[in-house]
This record gives C-alpha cells, sequence and structure tokens, in this order.
C-alpha cells in the first residue's frame, strides 16, 4: 500500500511539472497567458498576448517563475512589465493552466486589456484584426473579421484586397477574382490590388487576362516594387503547365527587372534548368 501511495504521490508531481504544454504558437495565443519556452536556469518567461491596434500581436511580459518539486509555480515579476511587439516566427509557447492563476497572482482578464477592446465591431478595428491576422498567415480567422468589416462597409479603403489576399491564401480563387475585378476597375493604378489580382488570375488559370494585367500596370503603375513577383507568378503560370516556349519568353522578361528578392532568383533559376534540360 505504501508503494501505491508512493507511487501516486511521484506521478502527481510529474502531472503537476509537465501540465505546459508548448504546442502553440504565438498567433494562436490573443487573449491568453502564456508561458514561455525554459531559460537555462529552469525558469519560464511568462505573459499575457494580446493586439495592439497600432503594434499588432504583442506580449505584455511579466517575469519569470519556476516549478517546484510538489508543482507549485512560484513567480518572481519585474518591477514594470515589459511590451514586445512578436513578429512570426516558429516559436511555441505553452497556455498556463487556470488554476495556476492564483500562485502566479495574476488575473484571467488583466484589467488594463478593457483599453485595447474599445470598439471592437467598428469597421476599423475588424479591418486591422483581419490585416494582421493575414499577415501571420491565419486566413481563416483574419476572414472572419474581414468578412463582418464587410457586411459595415464593403467599400472602406483596402478591404477588398485585403479579402482576396484571404481568399488566395485559402485558395478560394474564385471569390478573390470576383471581388478584384470589381476593385480593379477603381482603383487602377494600385501597385498591391494590380499584384493581387495578377496572382488570382495565374491561379484561376486566366493567364491571357494576368498577361495583360502585367503589361498595363508596366505602363500605368508608377510603384515598381510587386513588378518582379507579378513577372515570377505569369513565369511560374508557365513552368507548372510545362509550356517551354512561353516559360522561355517569361524568364527572359524576368532578366530584365531589378531582382531583391533571392527566393524568386533562386526559384526560377532552378525552373529554368529543369524546364529546359
Amino acid at each position: 500500500m505504501k508503494y501505491l501511495l508512493l507511487l501516486f504521490l511521484v506521478a502527481a508531481k510529474l502531472s503537476a511539472q509537465s501540465n505546459l504544454n508548448f504546442s502553440k504558437r504565438f498567433v494562436e495565443s490573443e487573449d491568453q497567458w502564456v508561458a514561455l519556452p525554459k531559460n537555462d536556469d529552469d525558469s519560464y518567461g511568462y505573459g499575457f498576448i494580446y493586439i495592439d491596434e497600432d503594434a499588432g500581436l504583442t506580449l505584455n511580459y511579466e517575469g519569470v517563475f519556476t516549478i517546484t518539486k510538489d508543482g507549485e509555480f512560484v513567480p518572481t515579476k519585474i518591477d514594470r512589465s515589459i511590451k514586445a511587439r512578436l513578429e512570426p516566427n516558429d516559436v511555441l509557447v505553452a497556455f498556463i493552466p487556470e488554476d495556476k492563476f492564483n500562485e502566479l497572482k495574476i488575473d484571467a482578464v488583466p484589467d488594463w486589456l478593457k483599453y485595447y477592446k474599445e470598439d471592437e465591431n467598428s469597421i476599423e478595428r475588424l479591418y486591422k484584426w483581419g490585416f494582421i491576422y493575414n499577415g501571420w498567415n491565419e486566413c481563416a480567422k483574419a476572414l472572419t473579421f474581414l468578412e463582418k468589416a464587410e457586411k459595415i462597409n464593403p467599400k472602406y479603403p483596402q478591404l477588398a484586397v485585403e479579402l482576396a489576399f484571404s481568399y488566395n491564401c485559402l485558395k478560394q480563387y474564385n471569390k478573390a477574382e470576383s471581388i478584384l475585378e470589381k476593385e480593379i476597375k477603381s482603383n487602377s493604378k494600385d501597385a498591391y490590388v494590380s499584384k493581387e489580382y495578377i496572382y488570382t488570375l495565374t491561379k484561376s488559370n486566366n493567364i491571357d487576362k494576368a498577361i495583360k494585367q502585367y503589361k498595363a500596370a508596366a505602363k500605368t503603375i508608377e510603384d515598381k516594387q510587386y513588378d518582379t513577383e507579378n513577372c515570377y507568378n505569369i513565369l511560374q503560370y508557365f513552368y507548372f503547365n510545362k509550356d517551354k516556349e512561353n516559360f522561355n519568353i517569361w524568364h527572359k522578361e524576368l532578366s530584365k527587372l531589378e531582382i531583391n528578392n533571392d527566393m524568386i532568383k533562386q526559384y526560377a533559376n532552378a525552373m529554368n534548368k529543369d524546364i529546359n534540360k
């Protein structure tokens, strides 16, 4: 009986120490208390993740905690919390269990969070949150905000192209094309709209339209930052369709442009080598 009791206590302690499951990305952790990966001294940094309308996804860093042999979380708070803007990466965090909030002396919902929750249903906020989640490639979640914004005002600046980005990300190309067909008429000189439109057309197999838009953009759009990407998307279309003749035409076109993106250069060279072997 003593051995059974001892095994039970050991199992309970191990369970208490292992209830941090490091399986969540920052972008999956909005409005959550999280533990950061273990430090060299066996402590864990912790804080609350939320979205700041200007800064984007943000960690309100509170300090560190250690876990005793009995599974108790013992915090060491810093004098003043540190706000850290979070960029897309592969770091995994753990949600802190609610039954540990008292030990860490934290509230489930920080009092200061209310200031970031004002006007939650305004079109400005819905658009911004959709934009932020698209930036993290969480396009399905982005749509939950953007589609609500669309119902309020479908003509809100940049909303159409952001919606199209989400649909393209989710491979719903017909929806993206339908939106951009209208948007390109009213924003024909918008480089970002044109870029997303060309990408959509290559994915929906409307290559003639894509080429027409590429040529129109080259003549009328002063902002040239997407020229290389636009050309590459057309080039890629011909590669995937094994159209060697047109591929070589567009590879020559791409070579005329200044390629600052190493990935585009690398992939274009690899495709060229493969299709012309």
